[in-house]
């Protein structure tokens, strides 16, 4: 049976002999009608509707809710920039679950529609039949920048296919995979994607099972890529001690002078890990947001990440959380960021083992370094006496509420901190049941530090 690979990047023209054809078509339902042009509608919602009727197609009744309050805010007035939102994890409507034959139908009325630059599927069951046609639109639709299936049940064949479909395309800004498990296989596809493609900024490979070949390759390829401007590599499946994987990511922070964000949250990083990285960061003049979060680094590591920011004037967020500093680590940080940086605007050591000790000295070099803005510490081990540094911070200003993630209570007279959902990066993977999805105060790392269009 024939695979979608043979068309990845073949055209709506193609010239493919008719049997191949008809193999893609009996795989893909639909996936001809792709070149041909919608006739204009009154609005999306009406497309839909007859679309999914002529197709005999169960009508989505999420899509139609979505595409209904879109039609309504383009009759507003509305014209442009819009990004359609039908991730699968909303919590505030009844939610049916897109799969790959539902987002057949969506492609097919998106692929002209101007007004509509970001699309977010984050969190269906599209599967590889829609990263199908999602890849098509890819080909087809000139004017999305942001495109979101995270968590999609997308494998290394769709992976592949998504991945060539880049190699022509020249306007998508930023590209969410996460969670989809396109193995190393899929990885090794989009690093060859990157040695081509020279408009996306914004590349997120997280959780997506990437394996060691896929992520040294990457990390290669970003050498020479000058327009990947954040990547996110968290949770490859690495195997072996040698830590292979930011070796090479540290070569690669030697000679890129243009990527602004790194997420390499478990990669199983010790603190030679730590140290290849803070060799490539004394050469390094670019990067302002690196998450090393969720890793096996201890004080021992802290000592070359606080004579990195003795002389370092570009990093602006450190994401530490669920290491283990403890004490020391957290006064080799103090010591740093007191006498000597004043670049550093957020640092998380939520979750670090840090005791009352190091949790009053990083609350004291707030009070000297007035760059120093945003500190995360909750998930250690709180004494009064810290308890009482933080109030005290928040009492004189110094720490605004919607900066740290502790809240000072008094009972009896005596001070203790409460956890408050406040984080560099707390609505990464998730929106609130309520309220604004994308709050500064919950994603505070990439209001810092934003990279290209944000959604």
């Amino acid at each position: 049976m024939g695979s979608p690979r043979e068309t990845a990047s073949a055209p709506a023209s193609s010239s493919a002999p008719a049997p191949a054809r008809a193999t893609i078509q009996a795989r893909f339902p639909g996936a001809a009608l792709l070149g041909q042009r919608e006739s204009p509608e009154s609005g999306l919602q009406k497309q839909y509707s007859n679309l999914c009727m002529e197709k005999s197609q169960k009508i989505n009744p999420f899509i139609l809710h979505i595409l209904q309050e879109l039609d309504e805010e383009v009759k507003k007035g509305l014209e442009g920039g819009i990004t359609l939102n039908i991730a699968g994890n909303n919590r505030l409507v009844p939610v049916e679950r897109v799969t790959g034959q539902d987002f057949w139908i969506l492609s097919r009325i998106l692929k002209n529609c101007r007004y509509i630059n970001g699309l977010d599927v984050g969190y269906n069951l599209i599967s590889d039949v829609g990263a199908y046609y999602a890849a098509k639109l890819l080909q087809k639709q000139l004017y999305l920048t942001y495109l979101n299936l995270m968590f999609n049940d997308i494998g290394p064949e769709g992976g592949e296919l998504i991945a060539k479909a880049l190699h022509k395309n020249q306007t998508l800004k930023y590209l969410r995979m996460t969670g989809n498990k396109i193995e190393n296989t899929g990885g090794m596809f989009f690093a060859a994607m990157l040695q081509i493609n020279s408009s996306l900024e914004k590349l997120d490979l997280g959780d997506c099972d990437l394996g060691m070949q896929s992520v040294i390759a990457i990390a290669t390829v970003l050498t020479r890529n000058q327009a990947i401007k954040a990547i996110n590599l968290n949770r490859p499946i690495l195997y072996g001690e040698q830590e292979e994987s930011t070796v090479h990511v540290g070569r690669m922070l030697k000679e890129n002078h243009c990527l602004v964000a790194l997420h390499m949250c478990k990669h199983d990083m010790k603190n030679s890990g730590i140290q290849q990285l803070c060799d490539a960061l004394y050469l390094n003049s670019s990067l302002r947001y690196l998450d090393v979060s969720c890793n096996k680094i201890t004080h021992d590591g802290m000592v070359y990440v606080a004579d990195v920011l003795k002389s370092n004037t570009t990093l602006e967020v450190i994401d530490l959380s669920f290491n283990r500093i403890e004490n020391a680590g957290a006064n080799y940080l103090s010591e740093a960021l007191t006498s000597h940086n004043r670049s550093l605007k957020a640092l998380s050591v939520v979750s670090n083992n840090i005791e009352g000790e190091g949790l009053v000295a990083l609350s004291q070099s707030m009070k000297t370094n007035l760059t120093f803005s945003h500190i995360y510490i909750w998930g250690n081990k709180f004494d009064e006496a810290t308890c009482v540094a933080y109030l005290h911070l928040i009492q004189m200003g110094r720490l605004k509420p919607d900066n740290t993630d502790v809240e000072p209570f008094v009972v009896d007279g005596h001070v203790y901190l409460a956890e408050v959902s406040n984080g560099l990066k707390k609505h990464y993977y998730w929106t609130s049941t309520y309220g604004e999805c994308y709050d500064h105060s919950s994603n505070s790392g990439f209001a810092l530090v934003p990279v290209g269009q944000q959604p």
